[in-house]
């Protein structure tokens, strides 16, 4: 049914994944064709609306509203209500951003890679699609690493800084001059722009000059560049660099805004509960605002609201470009939700598995051979039938257990799984170290250490990962195929440290993700261990109960009888049903009393986002993650000076450049866990499963995550320099050399990087943990490589050469000792 008074530009948008723009025109909306997409006028407003399907099948729309730096306000207050209109026509479920000129989101960026560079004037239904024009000089500064602020600046000398990278733009010629402070990502960032004019004002044909600044000594190009000035002369002294966005406070604040008026919500603390679902809110987090409108606000308190917001921001004498987000309930951002304590997740019904199963049984009924209807996230990124090998952590030692038992851990016990697999014709080499929930802090820290030790001995493509238990991913169950969590421990600190006997009788939940998959877990010997989602086989002596949950599938049952074959080949079972126990069952349990019965749900699925990541030292003397979201991203964003993390919502993957700052493995799991404990994504668990992924060396299942070009694996160079090979027209070098060189040019652990660091000293009272005088920009993970020879052999009573060549636990244990790990 059409929506009453709605524009005839909204009518049937929102549904096909892309871009939908329109510009503001004399009061009307008049759509902008495809070919102009990225084209901004200065003088104008305008409105865009980004469709992206998840691969749930999931819609989601973004509405933003661009406001040029010379648009009238007029069209700046248009613009902000036909947001709302088009959100309402959307059925209230999108999210809504200002932008400003000059001041752009990176999301909003990220749709027009490379990049937008506005236009001087405006637009007119006339000038749609451009023409041909005249073609003087310009000179535009380029700022950013993944996505690049792009703006015109004065063909001058007196534009040109230290900071930043320019590029100007002649009839024949590009000219690239990059600051001498400017990175090297930025530089390349500014490359893909180039190449942008150079094939949409060029059409391709035009030569492309790069400008170092300070070295123009003999460049015949550096030459032609500073006569386009004039002649050469120094660039004048840089004035403070400003930053892209303004820093933000440690406190926020929430209003309820009621008839143009703000009201504070009083609150030591930020809760769900605060939110009304007919009112409007306001989250001031000073650099950036969210206004919160409740799903039975009605519109015209909802454009009311908006309104209040603007008049808000003069008022408080903040920066017109301050980002504010629109948010309906329901479609809350996960940054918003993160300020909020009590935000339930997003859940929905296993309806579907019931609706499987019944297809299953119609087609073995019709005589079809079915064993079942798999879901596409069933099968695994790879080849699980390779060589899998097991190692039980214990004295510090590993210990290979022997096939038989392989398939069997404790929860008392620590355990390094290594699974070697090929892949389009490459050996791949996968390394977890398992923690179960009841180890020693011990094997904790043995298990990593020689996990690492193992990792940094094998050649090839290896990635290595941190699993606690209950926290396993799907992949990690499905090399094992079939696998059993048992509780007790096998290592020799349990045996030692336990007099129980224990009891005759378990109790195992079984799951899995199918025949292949499946996995028997021991849990308490108590009634509230069962849930109605489940089934169960109960074991005492030579006895076998299986206990069916009744929101269970005939899939879970028939992984039930194959558990169960396996426990116990040739045993036969008591059938249990919910509600048709006996007293004998209860009795084995201890005594009947309430466990869960609800059905069982799972969150809704969501697709993975890639943050930038690095470790700053806090005045806590706690290393903390920093990092930003790099939207829409592509392989092309995994620049080889950064360590990146992907989130997957049920994995962490730590990707390491090769010319990156983090050079173990330690640096990256520690990565991994401050972004995790840093709770960028609202309510997940800081045990999730943790990947360290060196550049060369992507198994397939990171690279499914991306459009992959394995062509791009492995290059010569910083970013900078790859992107320059690809804008000259010759193809980047690669490196040819055995991936387990890469590896270890990756995960330099000691030489190279001790050369660097011997050169700094601290004494030992500031490089300790709980140092009331911390020392800032040191790796946490070395603390010792810092002390003075003297110092270091007061404190450990050797060397640092006899210190390195002691075992990894050896040295963690000294270190912490010393208050040094």
């Amino acid at each position: 049914m059409a929506m009453k008074g709605l524009d005839e530009a909204f009518r049937g948008v929102g549904d096909k994944p892309g871009l939908d723009i329109w510009c503001f025109v004399n009061l009307s909306l008049v759509p902008i064709p495809k070919s102009s997409h990225g084209k901004f006028f200065s003088g104008n407003a305008y409105l865009i609306l980004h469709t992206n399907v998840l691969k749930t099948g999931v819609r989601q729309n973004f509405v933003h509203y661009w406001l040029g730096e010379n648009a009238n306000e007029v069209d700046c207050a248009l613009a902000s209500e036909k947001a709302i209109e088009l959100d309402m026509a959307l059925g209230s479920c999108t999210v809504q951003y200002r932008e400003v000129q000059g001041s752009e989101s990176e999301k909003f960026l990220s749709y027009f890679r490379p990049c937008i560079i506005p236009i001087e004037g405006s637009l007119s239904t006339q000038t749609i699609g451009g023409g041909p024009h005249s073609y003087p000089i310009t000179m535009f500064s380029c700022r950013g690493d993944h996505v690049i602020h792009v703006r015109e600046v004065p063909f001058s000398r007196h534009s040109l800084n230290h900071n930043e990278v320019f590029i100007i733009d002649t009839k024949s010629k590009m000219f690239l001059f990059s600051g001498c402070n400017s990175s090297s990502k930025s530089r390349a960032r500014a490359l893909d722009v180039v190449q942008y004019i150079k094939e949409n004002q060029h059409g391709g044909r035009c030569q492309v000059a790069t400008i170092e600044d300070g070295k123009f000594v003999g460049d015949p190009d550096a030459g032609e560049f500073w006569s386009l000035f004039g002649g050469h002369a120094p660039i004048s002294r840089d004035p403070p660099c400003e930053a892209l966005e303004e820093p933000e406070p440690e406190s926020v604040k929430l209003s309820w805004v009621n008839r143009g008026k703000l009201l504070p919500v009083e609150g030591d603390t930020l809760d769900r509960a605060m939110l009304s679902s007919d009112k409007c809110y306001l989250l001031d987090c000073y650099s950036k605002l969210y206004l919160w409108m409740g799903k039975t606000t009605p519109s015209s308190e909802k454009k009311a609201s908006i309104t209040s917001v603007e008049a808000y921001v003069h008022s408080e004498g903040r920066s017109t470009s301050t980002r504010t987000t629109f948010l309906n309930e329901g479609n809350e951002t996960a940054d918003f939700k993160s300020y909020f304590n009590n935000w339930p997740q997003n859940a929905s019904p296993t309806l579907y598995v019931e609706g499987k199963e019944k297809v299953a049984a119609i087609f073995k009924q019709k005589g079809y051979d079915v064993k079942e209807l798999q879901d596409d996230q069933s099968e695994p990124p790879i080849d699980c039938s390779g060589d899998l090998k097991v190692w039980l952590v214990d004295l510090h030692k590993k210990w290979l257990l022997p096939t038989e038992e392989k398939d069997k851990l404790c929860t008392a016990d620590c355990y390094i799984v290594e699974y070697n697999y090929t892949h389009n014709s490459k050996e791949y080499h996968l390394f977890y170290a398992w923690l179960g929930k009841e180890s020693t802090k011990e094997d904790r820290t043995d298990v990593v250490s020689i996990a690492t030790d193992m990792v940094d001995s094998v050649k090839g493509c290896t990635v290595m990962a941190q699993v606690h238990e209950s926290e396993e991913p799907d992949l990690f169950f499905s090399i094992f195929k079939s696998l059993i969590v048992l509780k007790g421990g096998r290592s020799t600190v349990y045996k030692n440290s336990t007099d129980k006997e224990r009891r005759n009788a378990s109790l195992f939940r079984i799951q899995g993700l199918g025949y292949e998959s499946v996995q028997a877990i021991e849990v308490d010997l108590v009634p509230c261990s069962l849930n109605s989602s489940y089934c169960y086989i109960l074991q005492e002596g030579d006895f076998f109960y299986t206990w069916i949950g009744g929101y269970s599938t005939p899939h879970d049952e028939d992984l039930l009888y194959q558990m169960l074959d396996k426990l116990s080949p040739l045993k036969q079972s008591i059938l249990v049903r919910e509600d048709s126990e006996l007293d004998d069952f209860w009795q084995i349990l201890g005594k009947k009393s309430e466990y869960p019965k609800e059905r069982h749900t799972r969150l809704e699925t969501e697709d993975p986002r890639l943050f930038t990541g690095s470790l700053e030292e806090a005045i806590t003397y706690e290393p903390l993650y920093q990092g930003k979201e790099i939207y829409n991203f592509t392989q092309d964003d995994l620049t080889t000076e950064d360590a990146l993390v992907l989130d997957s919502h049920n994995e962490i993957f730590i990707w390491v450049g090769l010319h990156s700052n983090f050079k173990s493995k330690d640096q990256a799991l520690l990565l991994g866990k401050k972004y995790l404990e840093a709770e960028i994504i609202h309510q997940q668990s800081i045990g999730m499963p943790i990947y360290v992924i060196g550049e060369g060396s992507e198994p397939p299942f990171f690279t499914c995550f991306f459009d992959w070009d394995p062509s791009k694996t492995n290059m010569y160079g910083n970013s900078f320099e790859r992107k320059l090979a690809l804008v000259k027209g010759s193809s980047p070098k690669t490196e040819m050399d055995e991936k387990d060189a890469v590896t270890r040019r990756l995960f330099q652990s000691q030489a190279t990087e001790l050369q660097k660091i011997d050169a700094v000293v601290y004494p030992y009272e500031i490089l300790k943990v709980n140092s009331k005088t911390p020392v800032a920009g040191i790796d946490v993970t070395r603390r010792e490589d810092y002390l003075s020879p003297e110092e270091f052999q007061e404190k450990f009573g050797m060397t640092k050469d006899q210190f390195d060549k002691l075992p990894r636990w050896r040295q963690n244990k000294l270190k912490s000792d010393l208050d040094l790990f």
